[in-house]
């Protein structure tokens, strides 16, 4: 029995009509009626009596086109489960996230995402880049956030926005005082770093930062992640460079400034990574959000 079975014979179920069923199935009488004949061959059941009126049910054809509406039902839902899914639109989405973006950029594209893809089910992974780039390569995640991305010959990059650099400091301390911070004054105050972890990293920006305007700096402390850093600066252990959007994370006692002469370098990307070559439907939908909304337009 093949689906085209099921669709000729509910078509001359709900007619009670050869003929009207064959018009509206556009074909001839002649052939839907052997079709009839050989679904009921093959069922080993009569499943309509033939009367001068037309094609009444019998009881076990009733029953058959229950069945076989519901069997019908189940395939048009899975054939445009499919079609979405090959349009991007359902299915499930794994990404790698770490660092500071998680704190502002990361979460406006996630609810831009799931607004035009309500039907994408989205799972975060709290991991490191190296981390992420294994998962990548063992597809137990589709993408990742992250900065300082390598060159590699299997993993692809688009680039999500570009960050200017604030100065985290405890409120105590007279560098608060200021609108903005003169890049040079950091060669006076500790100097808490991060992330802690493999290079090349945040870590390596700024000290090449500090080398370029002629100081080594002070540094009190290396931590793994940018809120263990905020922390530190909220108990005056020192100040901390930060991007853009982890000045969005409000700890007592600690306030952000600008940089009024950072060097020429000191914007940071982030950007996302993924399988080069991976065409999937989910991953371009994502993809082009991150497009659309590094261009300034509201995803629809």
């Amino acid at each position: 029995m093949d689906l085209r079975h099921l669709r000729y014979f509910i078509a001359v179920a709900e007619e009670r009509n050869i003929g009207r069923a064959a018009t509206r199935l556009h074909i001839s009488q002649p052939p839907l009626t052997r079709q009839i004949q050989q679904l009921e061959e093959e069922l080993g059941v009569q499943l309509f009596t033939r009367t001068p009126r037309g094609m009444e049910l019998t009881q076990p054809g009733e029953m058959f086109l229950e069945e076989a509406r519901n069997i019908r039902s189940v395939v048009e839902q899975a054939t445009e489960r499919t079609q979405r899914a090959g349009q991007g639109k359902l299915g499930r989405l794994d990404i790698g996230i770490f660092g500071s973006a998680i704190l502002g950029t990361i979460p406006r594209l996630l609810l831009a995402f799931r607004s035009a893809y309500p039907e994408v089910k989205v799972i975060l992974h709290n991991m490191n880049k190296e981390a992420q780039i294994e998962a990548l390569r063992q597809r137990r995640i589709d993408l990742g956030f992250n900065r300082f991305i390598e060159p590699s010959d299997d993993i692809a990059r688009e680039h999500v926005a570009t960050e200017q650099l604030f100065l985290a400091i405890n409120i105590s301390n007279p560098l608060a005082q200021r609108p903005t911070v003169p890049f040079g004054l950091l060669a006076e105050h500790p100097l808490i770093l991060f992330p802690s972890g493999p290079r090349p990293s945040f870590v390596d920006k700024v000290m090449g930062m500090c080398q370029q305007a002629g100081f080594t700096p002070q540094v009190a402390q290396e931590v793994g992640d940018t809120v263990t850093g905020i922390a530190l600066v909220a108990s005056n252990f020192g100040v901390c460079l930060v991007p853009e959007s982890a000045t969005v994370l409000t700890l007592p006692g600690v306030v952000y400034r600008p940089l009024s002469d950072a060097p020429e370098n000191a914007p940071v990307d982030l950007s996302c990574m993924y399988r080069m070559g991976d065409a999937s439907p989910i991953l371009n939908s994502f993809l082009e959000t991150i497009r659309t909304s590094r261009n300034g337009i509201t995803s629809q």
